[in-house]
């Protein structure tokens, strides 16, 4: 099991807690954990990887271990930390704005 912290506008819409726990197999990746979030919260489908694209949505990031990932090719393997649930896989939505 990993723990993945969610940003308040994905608990509201998937009526969770600010973390959360998925069952994800070895290896686990960004794309792992994201699609066994889906898997248990289908209203999350599409809200933080795109269907058509199949890339991070533009204002989502994504830290392990307090180091930004979101650059990082989505199946790159995450942390030991990560992985042993540790520590949480952070998604956290960008700020933006004039």
């Amino acid at each position: 099991m990993i723990r993945i912290a969610l940003p308040y506008h994905l608990q509201v819409l998937a009526h969770c807690d600010s973390e959360v726990s998925v069952k994800v197999e070895e290896p686990v990746s960004v794309l792992s954990a994201i699609r066994a979030l889906e898997s248990r919260f289908p209203m999350l489908k599409g809200t933080i990887i795109d269907h058509h694209t199949g890339q991070r949505r533009p204002k989502i990031r994504f830290f392990a271990c307090a180091q930004d990932v979101s650059l990082e090719p989505l199946d790159s393997q995450l942390p030991a930390a990560i992985a042993s649930g540790e520590e949480p896989l952070m998604i956290v939505g960008a700020i933006s704005g004039g």
